[in-house]
């Protein structure tokens, strides 16, 4: 008897170790970029969600709501730093900063993954922050649902009602469970939200810590189903760059639990203006002085200092 149980339990370990590397394995890999930045303490992952549409069909578009726009961009960029000792920092970068693009001059961040994808989105944000990018991944908005579904649904608290017809949102204030195309269309949402990009990101922050919330709970490593559905639903739902090995998900990881446990820092880059008028439209300008400190503090591994600008 004893025998059997000790093998049962191997078993157990052994698919869960196993699974998350077979996910691994099947995460579509996109070009990189090879940072000549020096290593800094810890690790730092790009985290990107994309609106791109070319791989949804008629019927997820009108599902989701998306509309037919072609071409691709970005809905999120969010930079993901796990200090040694296990404490994170999640930094939302706005999608319409104002920054000095490599080769392009100065445009919104956005433009550099319209024109160059992830190697040039990569290589704007080193420039810009001076953090060097150990780890890309990407999730489009089809992913986004899918891993929320896995996980039985997520809880939101929108402050205030809110309806959209852009993003297919109705939704009242307090907290509620949602499914994944509500979800999509909450973290999406900006044109009835008065802070505009800076509402949206910390809305996208805050489903992100749901959906760590629910993968976390013991269920998820009890079920197996439960298990094999959510890692294959994350494998399905990504990409990530040649260079993102195993250890340095494995620290996003880390990073995104610390985060949700509360241990972490949550944050916007600091901003000077929210609504500018650049060449390129209506830009967000960060506050160059307090957006140098922040990432200063990442580049030396300090997440506590961090903790003054959330």
């Amino acid at each position: 008897m004893r025998r059997t149980v000790v093998t049962l339990l191997l078993a157990w370990v052994l698919f869960l170790v196993a699974t998350p590397l077979f996910a691994y394995s099947r995460i579509e890999v996109v070009e990189g970029w090879a940072s000549d930045l020096p290593s800094q303490p810890g690790t730092a992952v790009l985290l990107v969600g994309s609106d791109g549409r070319g791989n949804l069909s008629d019927e997820d578009r009108r599902r989701l709501g998306t509309g037919s726009t072609e071409g691709q961009r970005t809905d999120t960029v969010m930079l993901l730093y796990t200090a040694p000792n296990g404490r994170s920092a999640l930094v939302g970068l706005p999608r319409d900063s104002y920054v000095d693009i490599p080769g392009k001059g100065k445009n919104k961040l956005n433009a550099a993954y319209a024109w160059g994808g992830a190697p040039l989105l990569i290589r704007t944000v080193e420039q810009n922050t001076g953090v060097r990018i150990d780890g890309y991944l990407e999730v489009g908005m089809l992913g986004l649902v899918d891993m929320v579904d896995a996980v039985g649904g997520v809880e939101v608290c929108p402050t205030r009602d809110y309806s959209d017809r852009d993003a297919h949102l109705d939704i009242k204030a307090g907290c509620q469970e949602v499914d994944g195309v509500t979800a999509l269309a909450y973290a999406r949402m900006r044109k009835s939200d008065p802070r505009g990009d800076l509402g949206r990101m910390e809305r996208q922050r805050e489903v992100i810590g749901q959906i760590v919330r629910r993968t976390m709970h013991p269920m998820t490593f009890v079920n197996p189903v439960r298990y094999w559905q959510l890692n294959m639903a994350a494998a399905g739902s990504l990409a990530r760059t040649d260079g993102t090995g195993p250890g340095t998900l494995a620290a996003a990881g880390v990073g995104l639990v610390t985060g949700w446990t509360g241990k972490g820092v949550s944050l916007t880059v600091p901003v000077a203006d929210a609504n500018a008028r650049t060449k390129a439209g209506s830009s967000v300008l960060w506050d160059e002085a307090a957006a140098a400190q922040v990432f200063e503090a990442i580049t030396t591994g300090d997440v506590d200092a961090l903790e003054a600008f959330q």
